[in-house]
């Protein structure tokens, strides 16, 4: 941490301030495939100031998409990136607004027919925000819920209205009140039926927060007209609201699981419901009871889509069936099955489109229209109206065949990375995808080194690792189905390598390089390159809008900065890709974390959207003070599973014997030495301990340097002599460790596969092993 100065003093006082921490998004492919899940749709059919319809996409990997269609074929047209987290549901409000919501706490406004320009981000909610709803007739209006129990309802149009202050000058002292903030038409949902309406000293949006729901929300419905809204979640009941005033309607039981999904008509007076109890139901809200229940499912609903008129009802979830249900006569009919859980369904003209925990995305036949031609296809079925009834038939084999065996349209994505390791070189990643694809990333270059296709990741992992000390400067993980590369100061610049491991040429071999700056440096390069001669921002990378006062602080010290752009160069080892350039998750002083691909920046960027140690850094050449940080130089060797005898006054060395594992630990018996690896098994050696020298005088003993950078270069030139002994003595074998495991859905038993490849399935209330396999592949689903 840096030591900053107390806000308001003149004195030495100094308090810890913890780092914003800088982020950076690997991914291979284009930019035309989402990488992860898809949690969310919404089709924007043509009209007269677009005469294109577009399909719009929400994903795990934290971005959305805008797609095209073009002769049945479908492409990406555009790619909005400013979340930080998983996308968890987007809207359209309007002709061309689209809303989305984010497991980064935000509800963000877009503009639909950009090239993915985010006009608007609000933070009100207190934890993730897990679906959004609008009114088709009122399109203002948009209602956000979350796992904080919160239920917002906005007016967009003053949400997207600009952001002034009257008195630059009196801005202290208006932010300590609020009083001179633009008060919008921003409502809380209450239990207690008030509205809380405040403004904020940034931007109008800090309402006084009272929850609405005592637990999570997971579903928002509103009627056309936007004069109902209706909630549910982990309470097991359904909420309805009156979004004009936010008082409490009324509350509806039934279901005995999480409400998961919610369907308005257009009058408001019909409402269709989806739980993780497998049931689907229907509900008069102007009689407030449930009319009809339907147990067509066999797992949680997590999707439902109605036909225009609410008579049929497309509903989809963790069972991977897709099913159309006649709500009057209660006849259903299996559309198709999928191979992953169905999250989301959106119909467009006759089809439907159905978004899955893959990356992937389909269009179907559905009839919307004529639903009734699907149920001539055959195979229907009345729906029960209890679970078990369902569950059961299900049991016996019963289900029908789906109506349909193929999409219309298939819109292919890229499998998300399921497993990881960092190699001890601390600057290459092997990972494994959803298909078993094993790669060898680089991620001072943000490249793939290798493909080595569908192998076992246990033994390419092994094959690479090498025993090399260099410290851990970064953190990793892969939440958002790619790498996300983590750097906080001052650990990250904990690690050097010489500038010869690098093949950086132009500096001597033995200069130092510092891993962490130099990467960013490279992140940071595009930025640089325009950083000169550009003003400052109006708006923040996030979409927050600066004052006026904050914007003539820009303007005037834009020339100090410019003078300070560092110049030096990018070397090769940490040049990223433009073709498939990461994204940068960060934040500065001002305007909260945003996310930006570094080919966009705009060069007016500054410590009000990047942390003040990474500017530093990059412009200045500046490091944390060493004292705060663990350095480390030595080389890329091949210092790993060798056993040395080395004569301390003549420095004469000779190789012993080499292992298939890093040595852990030496002790002398006799004249062995007994040789502990990483590995189960222990070996003794043969190692002349009364009599060293006829160890050397069996010949390959050499000089020992006094570098270990010399010793690393002799060893990268193919100079190792050959080992002194072949064979151990005696071997004393151990047990295989267990390196993958997982637990089977009865819960009962687990595979697992050892270090030799090895398979084997337990009891775990029995504690043995079922079946011993032996060596054949293991595939780990991962949902």
């Amino acid at each position: 941490m840096h030591r900053v100065g107390s806000a308001g003093s003149n004195g030495g006082s100094v308090r810890t301030r913890k780092e914003k921490k800088l982020t950076y998004v690997l991914n291979d492919a284009n930019d035309t495939k989402h990488c992860a899940g898809i949690n969310c749709l919404d089709v924007l059919k043509s009209s007269v100031s677009h005469d294109q319809s577009y399909l719009f996409t929400g994903s795990r990997d934290g971005t959305l998409k805008r797609w095209a269609f073009d002769d049945d074929a479908t492409f990406c047209s555009a790619t909005f990136e400013s979340h930080v987290d998983w996308v968890n549901d987007a809207t359209l409000a309007g002709e061309s607004t689209l809303v989305s919501c984010s497991a980064d706490t935000t509800v963000k406004t877009w503009d639909g027919l950009s090239a993915g320009v985010c006009t608007r981000t609000l933070r009100q909610h207190s934890d993730y925000v897990t679906c959004l709803a609008v009114a088709a007739k009122n399109s203002n209006v948009v209602a956000s819920g979350g796992l904080g129990g919160e239920v917002f309802i906005w007016d967009i149009e003053a949400a997207l209205s600009p952001v002034t202050k009257p008195n630059d000058a009196n801005e202290d002292s208006s932010s300590s009140n609020g009083a001179n903030g633009p008060v919008t038409s921003l409502r809380t949902v209450g239990s207690s039926n008030n509205i809380s309406v405040q403004s904020s000293p940034s931007h109008g949006y800090t309402p006084t927060i009272a929850k609405g729901h005592k637990e999570s929300v997971y579903a928002l419905a509103m009627n056309d007209t936007g004069t109902m809204l209706v909630s549910g979640g982990t309470e097991k009941v359904l909420r309805v609201w009156d979004p004009r005033t936010g008082s409490k309607s009324m509350k509806l039981r039934g279901h005995t699981d999480n409400v998961r999904v919610l369907l308005l008509d257009s009058t408001g007076r019909f409402c269709l419901s989806g739980s993780s109890d497998s049931m689907i139901r229907l509900w008069d809200l102007g009689q407030q009871r449930c009319l009809h229940t339907y147990a067509v499912h066999t797992d949680s609903v997590w999707a439902l889509a109605c036909t225009p008129s609410f008579s049929h009802v497309y509903s989809g979830g963790r069972d991977q069936c897709l099913y159309l249900t006649d709500l009057a006569t209660r006849e259903s009919v299996l559309l198709c099955t999928k191979d992953h859980p169905i999250q989301q369904l959106a119909l467009q003209d006759d089809s439907i489109w159905v978004a899955t925990t893959d990356s992937s995305l389909e269009r179907w036949p559905a009839e919307v229209q004529s639903p009734q031609k699907v149920f001539q296809r055959g195979g229907s079925f009345l729906a029960g109206n209890l679970s078990f009834n369902r569950a059961r038939v299900s049991l016996e084999g019963l289900n029908p065949a789906p109506a349909y065996k193929e999409p219309s349209i298939t819109v292919t994505g890229t499998h998300p990375i399921v497993q990881h390791v960092i190699l001890n070189n601390k600057r290459q990643i092997v990972t494994k995808d959803a298909a078993g694809s094993v790669k060898l990333w680089d991620i001072t270059r943000g490249v793939v080194v290798q493909d080595y296709g569908k192998i076992s990741f246990e033994e390419k992992k092994e094959e690479l690792f090498e025993m090399v000390s260099i410290p851990s400067w970064f953190t990793v993980d892969t939440k958002l189905g790619c790498l996300s590369v983590h750097l906080e100061t001052p650990q990250c610049f904990s690690a050097e390598m010489y500038s010869a491991d690098l093949k950086v040429s132009g500096r001597p071999e033995d200069d130092k390089i510092n891993l962490a700056r130099e990467t960013l440096k490279g992140l940071m390069g595009h930025w640089l390159a325009k950083k000169k001669h550009k003003p400052k921002p109006q708006v923040l990378a996030s979409g927050d809008t600066l004052s006026v006062k904050d914007t003539k602080k820009n303007l005037s010290a834009s020339k100090t900065e410019d003078s300070s752009v560092a110049s030096d160069p990018v070397y090769p080892p940490f040049e990223f890709s433009s073709v498939s350039p990461p994204s940068i998750i960060t934040e500065g002083s001002q305007g909260g974390p945003w996310r930006k691909k570094i080919t966009e920046f705009t060069g007016t960027e500054d410590e009000k959207d990047f942390p003040l140690w990474c500017l530093d850094a990059v412009l200045n050449n500046r490091l944390p003070p060493r004292e705060n940080t663990k350095y480390s130089a030595l080389p890329r060797s091949l210092i790993k599973k060798i056993l040395y005898l080395t004569d301390l006054a003549t420095r004469e060395s000779v190789l012993l014997c080499t292992k298939d594992h890093p040595i852990q630990q030496l002790a002398l018996q006799d004249d062995s030495i007994w040789v502990a690896t990483t590995d189960s098994s222990l070996e003794r050696w043969p190692a002349e301990v009364q009599s060293p020298q006829k160890v050397f005088q069996r010949g390959g003993s050499f000089l020992a340097g006094n570098l270990s950078f010399n010793r690393a270069r002799v060893s990268l030139e193919g100079l190792n002599p050959a080992p002194a002994y072949k064979e151990p003595s005696i071997t004393v074998t151990g047990t295989h460790p267990i390196v993958q495991h997982v637990i089977l859905n009865n819960k009962r038993q687990i595979v697992t596969k050892d270090a030799a490849g090895s398979v084997k399935l337990w009891d775990i209330t029995r504690g043995v092993v079922v079946q011993d396999y032996g060596k054949l592949q293991m595939q780990m689903e991962m949902y």
